[in-house]
């Protein structure tokens, strides 16, 4: 990454902004507030550091963090380590791209619009819905507005059902959402570690909105998206899929299996872990849905002279259109990690991306055989992708302390996600090696056993 400086005002700046709008001093600014509200005096902050200080104290803070380029990561749970080809970083640190904002006007926009279209083309192809808009702030925040779609949808409808599947940081998402528009979110009980489908006969009502579940989920199960929406058959519930994209170049695709809208996260293509963010959302629907979406969608024309272009075709957010008729107040998408994750998509192309997600089921299951040989009790009794539950007998706040002295950053703890003490959560993707699995096993068995 390009390395980047601030260059702070100097003094005379300052005087030169403050005579230009006709003020003296900058307290002048807030001559409006009262003065019981007014802070006097300085903050209590350290003194103000030259560059090359600055520098020395940011990269000394920055060494108390641990990279997965430092130590093998087997911690996944919704942020995953996977390659980012180097191409990626090359195309979206070119300056169109990088300082591009929200592409009001299509005639100098023309790039970023391009690459959103070609965007929206691959989830769609990738989903197997109809067509997807433009992104998402994340997935969490995809998902709940995709109950909020379901909720208004649905005549008479109250509530949503989720899968206690879900990541639970996607539930509590979900909760708040529907805190706001007014609609209870009740989960649905898990099964062998998949959704209940007697549970969810018994919830399922003319006022449940949406049945929302995750694929492959929380836990790394496969779920039968095809006997759920067969449980929804004859209702007006739409089925809600929050899917891996990288597990679905190996999965049936959600469209063909009866998804009513399908979102997730793109992060396992082209975006870095971050320390857990930020990520790049998407949200794709069958035709049905096509007016309800929320964010925009780019679409493909032509101009004047027969010319292929591109412009933002439709826009349902509250900025484009009659606040009430807006179907969401949300604005933020992130194109730039839009641009990253189809950079990253074409890159690996069609058979490329099957290769991968077979490279995560192979290196997954290469692991839980291991741990299984080892003593230790694999949870999933279906089949998974590239995490998987094992029980322990140890406390696993501990567990993971000695693994990371070892050098190894362990797994989540899902106890309280799956009901279940010690449930220990282990992830393997692409990047880990036989060698790092290997090695990984032995200090688990000495530490937990």
């Amino acid at each position: 990454m390009a390395n980047f400086r601030y260059l702070p005002n100097t003094e005379q700046d300052r005087q030169a902004m403050l005579e230009t709008i006709g003020v003296k001093d900058i307290m002048d600014i807030f001559s409006d507030l009262p003065e019981n509200v007014r802070r006097e005096g300085k903050m209590n902050l350290p003194e103000p550091l030259s560059e090359m200080e600055i520098v020395k104290e940011m990269t000394k803070m920055a060494a108390l963090n641990t990279s997965s380029s430092q130590k093998p990561f087997f911690l996944g749970a919704g942020t995953y380590d996977h390659h980012v080809p180097s191409i990626v970083k090359h195309i979206i640190m070119r300056q169109e791209f990088l300082t591009a904002y929200v592409p009001y006007q299509p005639e100098v926009s023309q790039g970023e619009l391009q690459a959103l279209f070609e965007w929206q083309t691959m989830i769609a192809e990738l989903t197997g819905m109809d067509l997807a808009n433009c992104g998402m702030y994340d997935g969490y925040n995809a998902v709940s507005e995709a109950a909020n779609l379901a909720f208004g949808h649905v005549k008479k409808s109250n509530k949503v059902l989720v899968s206690k599947g879900l990541n639970p940081q996607a539930i509590e998402t979900v909760k708040t959402y529907g805190f706001g528009k007014n609609y209870s979110v009740e989960e649905i009980a898990l099964e062998n570690e998949v959704t209940s489908l007697e549970d969810l006969k018994a919830k399922l009502n003319p006022e449940v909105a949406a049945v929302i579940v995750q694929y492959p989920n929380f836990f790394g199960s496969i779920e039968d998206l095809k006997a759920i929406k067969a449980v929804l058959e004859g209702t007006k519930t739409l089925l809600i899929v929050s899917a891996n994209p990288l597990a679905l170049g190996k999965l049936e695709k959600p469209g063909a299996l009866g998804a009513d809208i399908t979102v997730g996260d793109v992060q396992p293509f082209g975006i870095p872990m971050s320390l857990g963010g930020p990520h790049c959302g998407y949200f794709a629907v069958n035709d049905k849905l096509m007016r309800k979406i929320p964010s925009r969608i780019v679409g493909e024309t032509v101009d004047e002279e027969g010319r292929r272009g591109f412009v933002m075709t439709l826009s349902t957010r509250e900025q484009h259109i009659r606040r009430e008729k807006a179907t969401s107040n949300y604005s933020s998408n992130q194109a730039l990690f839009a641009l990253s994750s189809s950079i990253a998509m074409s890159a690996y192309g069609k058979v490329g991306i099957q290769e991968l997600a077979q490279a995560n089921i192979n290196n997954t299951h290469y692991l839980a055989k291991e741990l299984k040989a080892a003593g230790f009790e694999v949870v999933n009794t279906k089949p998974f992708f590239n995490e998987f539950v094992i029980k322990l007998n140890k406390d696993i706040q501990q567990v993971n302390k000695a693994l990371f002295e070892k050098g190894f950053v362990g797994g989540f703890d899902a106890s309280k996600a799956i009901g279940m003490e010690n449930a220990y959560l282990l992830c393997a993707t692409e990047k880990r090696t036989k060698e790092e699995m290997d090695d990984f096993v032995t200090a688990l068995v000495e530490v937990a056993k």
